[in-house]
């Protein structure tokens, strides 16, 4: 449509050209491309930013890398499992099958505790397994479960203990089980020692709870060791259900340590 003349003093009526932009280039007056809006970040309710499957822990927080020191002591640490457990298993069966038939309760308790370290080597083992090796709440879980190996000792020991003694059993004397005890008493501290310095090495609760298992298999084994031969030598039969009383009394006081992750600090 053409445009239309206008005279002066009268407005015109042709409109005003209007500069356009393109919404996809332009959108203020200099025609400024905007910035691309920024998409925000999965968040985890408790967590903060959500990590990708394989590199987080149940949180979605990401996990700690660790250094190649920190690994060989990982792996370390599952070999001496893998020694406690095979020999436990030997000393366990041994221990039972001897203290039963001597009917002794202090032997009884100190082979069932062969049983529980059994117990707690398997937890460690399983804590420092592929991906788990890296995994906090694998700890914290292997850490748990440890202290509750300690517990599941104590019942029966005490229990069978207090009955030995108020009905005056008398254990009959057994070679073997002096043997057995002795062989603990050599080999247990070492690893004990060893476990625990791992522990601390690798702020694992677990692995240092297995070691303070160790080390309470060395004690026991001295202490029902003593029992054994004072029953042999002077007649002392109560030594031995007092043995299994100190047994089940430490396996609780050890447990809560392993639950607070005391053993580790």
């Amino acid at each position: 449509m053409a445009e239309q003349s206008t005279t002066p003093g009268m407005l015109s009526l042709t409109p005003a050209r209007v500069r356009t932009q393109s919404p996809d280039t332009c959108t203020d007056d200099c025609c400024t491309p905007s910035p691309p809006e920024s998409v925000p970040t999965a968040i985890d309710d408790c967590c903060g930013p959500a990590g990708h499957a394989g590199e987080t822990d149940e949180c979605g927080a990401p996990e700690p890398v660790r250094g190649a020191a920190w690994l060989r002591s990982a792996r370390r640490a599952k070999v001496l499992a893998w020694a406690s457990l095979t020999w436990m298993t030997l000393e366990g069966a041994l221990g039972l099958f001897t203290g039963i038939r001597a009917g002794s309760i202090g032997l009884v308790g100190w082979a069932l505790s062969s049983v529980v370290e059994g117990l707690a080597s398997v937890i460690v083992i399983w804590r420092f397994t592929g991906a788990r090796t890296h995994s906090a709440h694998a700890e914290a879980t292997a850490q748990r479960a440890v202290a509750v190996s300690f517990w599941l000792l104590a019942p029966y020991v005490g229990a069978q203990s207090v009955v030995d003694l108020m009905g005056g059993s008398h254990p009959s004397t057994t070679s073997l089980g002096i043997a057995l005890t002795i062989s603990s008493i050599v080999l247990m501290p070492a690893l004990g020692i060893a476990k625990r310095r791992l522990g601390k090495h690798l702020d694992s609760g677990a692995t240092a709870g297995e070691g303070a298992q160790n080390l309470l298999c060395a004690y026991l084994a001295a202490g029902v060791l003593a029992g054994l031969l004072a029953n042999t030598t002077l007649g002392w039969w109560w030594l031995d259900p007092i043995a299994g009383l100190a047994v089940a009394t430490i396996a609780v006081f050890d447990g809560r340590r392993a639950w607070r992750g005391d053993d580790c600090c």
